[in-house]
């Protein structure tokens, strides 16, 4: 998660987005605009116990930037959900709307919804296209664990070396669907010599059954590599109250090991797992074997079965399966 300035930050927001291959319609006189995002479908038993045709998370993304003065880049994006096999009136959903400022010294600060702070330290194993990490979705909008809803953000490096930097962010968010109270997020990483290591603090009070409780997160992160390109590591460790599914004690942990060869293969395994430590009841449990195979820039097919490692909550084990491809546009 190293960065070297600010511009680098507003890069890795675009590409989280999924907009790496966006078609850029206009640039000139320090304005930009461009199109982005992409589509997906694949065969399987994915998200149910019956063989469909599916889609995994198709998005459709305008985003611009411009350059106000004083070495500061102004930038916008609308991001929606696509579902293109079911339609209605579900067929376009919202997934980010934000405006942001960025400096190369003073930082970038983005209102809106938005990929939270919380998500630039717990994401870095979220990667493969099928199969990813589960649990940062929970309830992503309300927390702030990966889109936040409604946040006001800031980001900046603090750069100690050539070779070491700091990355700070802060995220705030009002109040939520009048259940979860003003939260507040605090997230610092660093890279060194390939490797990398974060921790993210999100805290903020929820109502359970009519009582105040603090919905609070510790997460501890550390990843080695490129994803895609060689060896790839990353391990995630979350210490949380109340703040997944309102459980008072819970702990999360996400792996995931890839090695991306110079043909185009990349060849994934990944863990993941949710345990309520009070209760010393698993939630869920599962590992996937995934392969990743880039046809051309742009163009990937994948190939993934998730395997169900049980839990002790009574919830039917349901292994998954897909085969298919995303374009780029």
């Amino acid at each position: 998660m190293k960065m070297k300035n600010l511009a680098m930050a507003v890069a890795t927001t675009f590409i989280a987005s999924g907009s790496a291959y966006a078609a850029q319609v206009f640039s000139g006189d320090g304005t930009s605009l461009a199109i982005g995002g992409y589509v997906d479908v694949g065969v399987g038993e994915y998200g149910s116990t019956e063989v469909e045709v599916h889609q995994i998370s198709p998005r459709l993304n305008i985003e611009g930037k411009k350059e106000i003065g004083n070495g500061v880049t102004v930038d916008a994006k609308g991001e929606w959900a696509l579902d293109y096999l079911d339609g209605g009136d579900t067929s376009f959903t919202t997934r980010l709307g934000y405006i942001g400022a960025t400096h190369e010294q003073a930082g970038r600060l983005v209102v809106g919804t938005q990929w939270s702070p919380y998500y630039d330290v717990a994401g870095v194993a979220d990667k493969p296209i099928a199969f990813g990490n589960d649990f940062l979705y929970a309830n992503q909008g309300n927390l702030g664990s990966a889109r936040a809803d409604r946040m006001v953000s800031y980001r900046n490096t603090l750069q100690v070396s050539d070779d070491v930097a700091f990355n700070i962010g802060v995220g705030w968010q009002g109040q939520q669907e009048s259940t979860y109270d003003t939260r507040g997020q605090i997230a610092i990483s660093t890279e060194f010599a390939g490797f990398g290591l974060g921790y993210v603090y999100s805290g903020g009070d929820v109502t359970i059954s009519g009582k105040d409780e603090n919905a609070q997160s510790h997460m501890f992160a550390a990843n080695f590599g490129n994803y895609g390109k060689g060896l790839f590591a990353a391990l995630v460790y979350g210490s949380n109250e109340y703040f997944y599914n309102s459980l008072k004690d819970t702990s999360q942990y996400e792996a995931i090991v890839a090695f991306g060869l110079d043909n185009g293969l990349n060849i994934i395994g990944t863990y993941e797992a949710v345990e309520d430590d009070k209760a010393n009841d698993t939630q869920f449990s599962q590992t996937a074997l995934q392969f990743e195979y880039t046809v051309a820039p742009g163009f990937v097919t994948f190939a993934a079965y998730q395997f169900d490692l049980g839990n002790d909550i009574g919830a039917e084990e349901n292994d998954q399966y897909t085969i298919g491809a995303r374009y780029f546009f």
